[in-house]
């Protein structure tokens, strides 16, 4: 190859260097600004390739993207002026339209954004914790101390140029001297409150048996109530049938009775019984035909 093809060869390249240098690329995930001796000349820049003079422009190039920040563990008081460690992080990006007041404002850092908003997030933690006790920070109002404070951050971070998305606690821990005491002082409230259900649990039983015991009373009375007017019904009954059976032959009736009675009596063979011979009970037992003195009477006189 000659020497005046390898210069023509050079010289391209050299041309399709310096043009490269024309122009730049934005990427989707990119915000962009063109600057002119350091002032600020173009901001909407839609992603694609555009053009720019060497040496007379300077392009400067943001991730729009949402970001994240960790803000390091801080110390905060609550309304009981006790010392909470708070752990927290920050989601926020770049406003699209406000670039260049994120550009003038934290001069495109990154990192003094994070100082800002690490400032605006301690300062909204320490005002929302300092009217609040540890028990309605630790369990109650965490959500909505977030969503305050997210608000309220936005507020301030909209001069910056900067949105935020989300404000989210990692972690809170209390120091060692306050963790005893406040286990303690929950143990005693969990305490109280068990002692409390107790009580009201043995109130409740007592009051339970008690109804069940005058309902049992009242049932019983009841049964005995029925069980007598049915005895008596039965006893009236009875009565009326040893009547009639009576009327219709007396002699029968008193057999029967007396057959009774001696079934009761000479129940047991042990028993002794001491009675004169001659006495009514035994009358069944003084005529072999199985009449009595009466009977035997009444058919001598017919």
């Amino acid at each position: 190859m000659s020497s005046s093809k390898m210069m023509v060869m050079a010289l391209i390249v050299i041309l399709f260097m310096a043009s490269l240098s024309f122009f730049f690329t934005v990427k989707e995930t990119e915000l962009a600004l063109m600057l002119r001796f350091g002032k600020v000349v173009s901001a909407d820049f839609e992603p694609g390739l555009h053009f720019k003079i060497p040496i007379y422009n300077t392009i400067i190039k943001f991730d729009k993207r949402i970001q994240t920040l960790d803000a390091p563990p801080d110390h905060f008081l609550t309304k009981e002026k006790k010392n909470l460690i708070v752990d927290s992080f920050i989601k926020w990006r770049i406003i699209p339209n406000k670039v260049v007041d994120y550009y003038i404002t934290v001069a495109g850092s990154s990192e003094i954004a994070g100082r800002r908003l690490g400032e605006m997030i301690a300062d909204g933690l320490r005002n929302k914790f300092g009217k609040r006790t540890i028990q309605e920070v630790v369990s109650g109002d965490r959500a909505e101390i977030m969503d305050s404070i997210t608000a309220e951050a936005n507020k301030r971070a909209k001069k910056f140029g900067i949105e935020i998305i989300d404000v989210r606690i990692k972690q809170i821990e209390l120091p060692t001297e306050v963790s005893s005491s406040v286990y303690r002082r929950m143990e005693a409230e969990r305490e109280q409150d068990a002692m409390q259900l107790r009580s009201q649990g043995e109130a409740e039983a007592v009051r339970i048996r008690a109804r069940a015991d005058r309902e049992s009373v009242e049932t019983i009375a009841i049964a005995k109530r029925d069980a007598e007017k049915t005895r008596g019904e039965g006893d009236a009954k009875a009565a009326e049938i040893y009547a009639q059976a009576f009327n219709k032959n007396p002699e029968f009736y008193t057999l029967y009775r007396s057959l009774n009675a001696y079934k009761t009596t000479f129940n047991n063979r042990n028993d002794i019984l001491l009675i004169q011979p001659d006495s009514e009970f035994f009358q069944y037992f003084k005529n072999m035909n199985g009449h009595s003195q009466n009977q035997n009477r009444m058919d001598q006189t017919k």
